[in-house]
């Protein structure tokens, strides 16, 4: 699902500088990041997601070389295949919870909104338990609702990636093993790979593979 090959990254300011020789996750793995703070792990995700774009190197996401395309064509192609679980939730604050889920079919080509699709959103919530906040605008909800917003629009379109950048940080520990649970049962319907980073250690057990972003760098 995800080839990484001879990766390096720069921001235009400031001396970050993300440099990766090789990383392949396979479809359908379960596959959590760990590492230090400020280390670029949230920058990698932004990699795959086609958020930012090497300077050297290719990434490659479901066969697609994402350096190939244009940023209306990426934009596209995260919409219909990638569901990005953001930790600063990224919701839109001028749509209400349930607009925010539907959201990437207001912005895909070829993704069709139909009662299908509602009914799916609408389900996703009730496993959230947001069902009730759908109506409410983000600033009327908790981080905690609004985390949930986000996970539910992640899952809506049956994505075959998800990545999930500390998903889980803002929920209370019931509410975490529902959402991973619910978060694994909905790929593994799917067929999906999950690339996750997350700071809480006792979720890695979950996992099928944990990769130390320490070790995956190559040192400048």
């Amino acid at each position: 699902m995800i080839d990484i090959a001879d990766l390096d990254f720069a921001y235009p300011r400031g001396g970050f500088r993300l440099d990766v020789p090789r990383l392949t996750i396979e479809r359908g793995a379960r596959v959590a990041v760990v590492g230090s703070s400020g280390t670029g792990k949230t920058t990698l995700l932004n990699l795959v997601a086609g958020l930012q774009v090497a300077a050297r190197g290719h990434v490659t996401v479901d066969g697609q070389n994402l350096s190939a395309l244009s940023d209306t064509q990426r934009r596209a192609f995260r919409a219909r295949r990638i569901g990005f679980i953001f930790q600063n939730f990224a919701l839109m604050d001028y749509l209400n919870a349930r607009e925010n889920v539907l959201y990437p079919y207001r912005i895909a080509p070829g993704l069709v909104l139909d009662d299908a699709v509602r009914a799916r959103a609408e389900a996703l919530a009730t496993a959230c338990g947001i069902e009730d906040r759908l109506d409410r605008h983000p600033g009327a909800l908790s981080q905690g609702e609004q985390q949930r917003v986000a996970i539910c629009r992640a899952l809506v379109t049956r994505p075959g990636l998800i990545l999930a950048d500390e998903a889980t940080g803002n929920l209370d520990p019931h509410t975490k093993t529902l959402i991973l649970d619910l978060l694994f049962e909905r790929a593994a319907e799917a067929g999906a790979t999950i690339l996750a980073v997350t700071h809480d250690h006792a979720l890695l057990p979950r996992f099928d593979r944990v990769i130390d972003f320490s070790e995956l760098r190559r040192a400048a």
